[in-house]
């Protein structure tokens, strides 16, 4: 039985409602990927168009190279678009870009020399990008300041689908949601090397955008959980228990100190005590924060029983290998 022949680079493509775009995009891919002297595959994915874009993607895959399609039964979204791309990508690299031709494809070559000089990612920097201000740049400008600040991970743009990954980084990532765009910090917890270069961006020619004001909301929720994944998903009680230290803890003290009051009271210290043992705020507020701490640490419990059961159900290790030395002795 013949081997398999090794494939160099795979181009992933979510596609949705792009039926404009396709033609020419197969085209640039195409040129640029002939070019480059090694082998190549293109995965265009489906993400459950209702337009013609399903009959444009089965007429590139008569008259292309190289070329495989995937189609959704409906609309689940860019991220589980991308996730199927990468599950069937059988290049040693990966590149992922949008379908609408706002991302150049004669980039592709300059992140794969970034590739070949070391980088486990290459993310693209969309520097001169050419959407509206108010409710495209901006929202992305505040979103690119807060994950890089939450997840230690500075890059100016998380954002842009342009970027190049190397295959051992990116197969034991899961994605939901919309944490397509978190895969440089996701990569960064498996000690991934991450660099950013400037890629074009050109004005939109075909369709219309499929982002919103909303879906920076959702990306803000999905941040949560990835700043969750990058420092606990080993330890969840480090972080709720931090939690309910928090809570309980000042409301440990504030019933020692009703205590010491109550006592004091007895003892006919009136003045001091009074109102300490009077006021129902004291007690209330006590036993709530009190109450808080005791949730809280239960939650982290019943985490640190899932995160076992997460690792030990499917023999995932807590660790990542870059490579093993062994003595020729």
């Amino acid at each position: 039985m013949s081997q398999a022949v090794p494939i160099a680079v795979s181009v992933v493509v979510p596609v949705y409602n792009e039926e404009d775009s396709l033609a020419l995009l197969g085209q640039r891919l195409h040129t640029v990927l002939a070019g480059l002297g090694r082998s190549y595959e293109i995965v265009l994915v489906d993400d459950g168009s209702t337009d013609g874009t399903w009959a444009q993607l089965q007429t590139l895959a008569r008259t292309m190279p190289h070329l495989r399609a995937i189609r959704f039964r409906r609309n689940f979204g860019q991220t589980a678009a991308m996730s199927a791309g990468f599950e069937a990508a059988r290049g040693d690299a990966v590149i992922t870009l949008d379908a609408d031709l706002q991302n150049d494809p004669a980039d592709i070559p300059l992140l794969l020399a970034r590739m070949d000089q070391g980088c486990d990612v290459v993310s693209g920097w969309r520097q001169h990008r050419q959407d509206p201000l108010l409710n495209r740049r901006l929202p992305s400008m505040i979103a690119n300041a807060l994950i890089s600040k939450i997840t230690g991970v500075r890059l100016h743009d998380y954002g842009c689908t342009l970027k190049a990954y190397r295959r051992e980084v990116i197969q034991g990532i899961r994605l939901y949601g919309e944490m397509h765009r978190f895969i440089p910090a996701l990569a960064s917890w498996v000690g991934g090397r991450i660099e950013e270069v400037p890629v074009h961006h050109h004005a939109r020619q075909f369709g219309a955008s499929k982002y919103g004001l909303g879906r920076t909301f959702r990306v803000v929720l999905d941040l949560f959980t990835v700043k969750f994944l990058l420092r606990y998903s080993a330890g969840p009680m480090q972080l709720f228990g931090k939690i309910g230290a928090s809570f309980g803890v000042p409301g440990l003290l504030m019933l020692l100190i009703m205590i010491a009051g109550n006592l004091g009271y007895h003892l006919g210290w009136h003045n001091m005590a009074e109102d300490l043992v009077k006021r129902p705020f004291w007690i209330m507020t006590a036993f709530l924060l009190i109450f808080l701490g005791v949730q809280f640490v239960s939650m982290g419990l019943l985490a640190e029983l899932q995160i076992r059961t997460y690792h030990e159900s499917q023999n995932k290790p807590t660790y990542v290998i870059r490579e093993t030395l062994e003595s020729a002795c």
